[in-house]
């Protein structure tokens, strides 16, 4: 299994390096090779593929793992060409969060994967959708992604491509089926509370449209969700 994914795995995400769903993802890949962390210093959640080009991009050693002081593009962009320039794989994940359909625009979980896309490496990007007023469990979270993850890497995305994968939140134990499925194209419902000239976005994500056999209805159906998307 290991030769599957040698060299080395590059391991990222866009809640932050102190993140559970890092940490989970760290566990979920554990034996399948040798691991290195590159995730940014704080949550850039929602930031799309922004990247730094006209300011420094702090990178600060810890341990094992680099925290770099930019977003996950930034992380993919230092550790493609500085720390990890022999990477085969990068992960990015498990966001405390679905990424499915519209989401993969600005999701920088989706950035991450496909920034590594863009330089010719493999790449997966593992979200958890979070049912209304439930928690993730995040060891199950792990024992999902890993099963998924571990035939994933058997199956190179393509060149130009990564895969994207979403979890369901479930309260069962069972591995939930696997369902390889296109994008919803549907846009997110738009819905905002004014207060004087301002404007907060306050749209249901749970009641979107969700179109038969897209990864929006598979992953709330209950299914994992795994979807090809080009990085372009």
């Amino acid at each position: 299994m290991a030769a599957a994914v040698t060299p080395r795995i590059v391991l990222t995400n866009d809640d932050g390096i102190d993140a559970p769903g890092l940490a989970a993802l760290i566990s979920a890949v554990g034996q399948m090779g040798e691991t290195v962390v590159v995730a940014p210093m704080s949550e850039w959640s929602g930031c799309g593929h922004k990247v730094t080009t006209h300011a420094p991009i702090r990178c600060e050693r810890r341990g094992d793992a680099y925290a770099v002081d930019g977003t996950p593009g930034d992380c993919i962009r230092v550790a493609l060409h500085e720390i990890v320039r022999d990477a085969g794989w990068v992960l990015s994940g498990i966001n405390a969060g679905g990424n499915l359909g519209a989401d993969i625009v600005h999701s920088g979980t989706i950035a991450a994967a496909r920034e590594a896309a863009l330089h010719g490496r493999s790449s997966i990007a593992v979200s958890h959708y979070i049912r209304r007023g439930a928690t993730i469990d995040w060891p199950r979270a792990a024992r999902f992604a890993g099963a998924v993850i571990a035939d994933l890497v058997r199956e190179p995305p393509g060149p130009g491509c990564l895969w994207n994968v979403n979890l369901p939140h479930t309260d069962d134990d069972a591995m939930p089926p696997v369902v390889r499925c296109e994008p919803d194209p549907s846009p997110l419902p738009l819905a905002f509370r004014r207060d004087g000239d301002a404007f907060t976005y306050s749209g249901n994500y749970h009641q979107r449209a969700r179109v038969p056999g897209s990864d929006v209805s598979v992953c709330f159906g209950g299914a994992i969700s795994v979807s090809r998307i080009r990085a372009f």
